[in-house]
């Protein structure tokens, strides 16, 4: 499993034009789904992401936790996070896991992130999205889990 933690002041998810999902200050996660990922993956990534301490304190240290800082997640399934490119320039996707698989891990990801406690916003599975964000630093984290 596969996260883009993006720290933002604010995003948003549309579909067709219209406004899908949307949080202020927090995490924008886009996921992906290994095609050897099973719920271990979901629950331990869904861990990491809870305790990540990337937003600044008054010293402008990342000493802060999205719990610490009270801000909401918006959570996007992205499967072209496991695009193979070694053969040629057309993306490769065997390693992604099928659509059954990946929306029940998505959706367990959230359910334990709401676990501890955390309003997390969804994208549409599947769907063709258009995500919009306000990085705020820029601070973008890779996290990976499993493999």
């Amino acid at each position: 499993m596969k996260s883009v933690i993006q720290r933002v002041k604010e995003a948003s998810v549309k579909v067709n034009g219209n406004l899908v999902s949307s949080i202020n200050r927090g995490l924008l996660i886009l996921l992906g789904v290994s095609i050897t990922d099973t719920d271990r993956e979901a629950r331990e990534m869904a861990r990491k992401v809870s305790s990540l301490r990337i937003f600044e304190d008054e010293n402008g240290k990342m000493n802060l936790s999205l719990r610490d800082i009270n801000g909401d997640i918006l959570s996007v399934s992205q499967f072209t996070l496991y695009a193979d490119t070694s053969r040629g320039r057309r993306p490769g996707f065997e390693k992604a896991a099928s659509k059954e698989i990946a929306i029940e891990l998505w959706n367990r990801f959230n359910q334990y992130l709401r676990e501890e406690g955390f309003i997390v916003k969804e994208g549409m599975f599947g769907k063709h999205m258009e995500v919009y964000l306000i990085n705020d630093g820029p601070v973008t984290i890779i996290l990976e889990e499993g493999q």
